[in-house]
């Protein structure tokens, strides 16, 4: 990975020598690679752990074949238009929330001038909520926005904005970005 470009990841959980969820956190220390956990560890806590380690998605076996693909194409999608630079069709490369500056064009998020290092995933998140400030999203909207897919677990998100909060350094009890409509969902204001 430090010596090669790849587009994606796929890790299985259960490798030898060095798991998958210790993998994706040394790989998380110099990379942004979108990575797919594909792995036989089907619990809910797997998952979540999976997606906390760093990971942008997680497929348990057995899958269907058609599903992997389809999540494979939608986490390269969504790389492409985070990580190439490009102009977004609002005009608007840069966004700044109190001391969050979002970079469009570079994908990169800093936070009282500190660089946050963040999965394409959760850049999506940021950019999403942060580019449509004041409107809320619910889970499911945020699930078909950023991950193409509803049928993806609700989990998914929250552990998402639970990571994304720790590495902005926001207090869940009170955010000063990612705010929680009780039972709604999530917005910036």
């Amino acid at each position: 990975l430090r010596n090669e470009d790849f587009d994606l990841l796929l890790l299985d959980v259960m490798m030898p020598v060095l798991d998958g969820i210790k993998a994706c956190v040394k790989i998380r220390d110099f990379s942004n690679i979108p990575i797919l956990f594909l792995t036989a560890k089907a619990e809910d806590a797997d998952k979540i752990y999976g997606l906390a380690s760093g990971g942008d998605d997680y497929l348990s076996k057995p899958f269907n074949p058609l599903e992997l693909t389809a999540r494979i194409k939608a986490m390269l999608r969504r790389n492409k238009t985070y990580n190439i630079h490009h102009t977004p069709s609002d005009g608007r490369n840069e966004i700044t929330i109190g001391d969050l500056l979002i970079k469009r064009d570079s994908a990169q998020v800093f936070v009282d001038g500190k660089e946050v290092r963040l999965t394409p995933t959760e850049f999506s998140i940021v950019d999403l909520l942060a580019s449509n400030r004041g409107i809320l999203f619910s889970i499911d909207r945020l699930l078909d926005a950023v991950w193409g897919d509803v049928s993806v677990s609700r989990n998914t998100t929250m552990v998402h904005i639970r990571k994304l909060r720790e590495k902005l350094g926001d207090d869940p009890k009170n955010p000063r970005y990612i705010k929680t409509v009780w039972g709604m969902g999530y917005k910036m204001e």
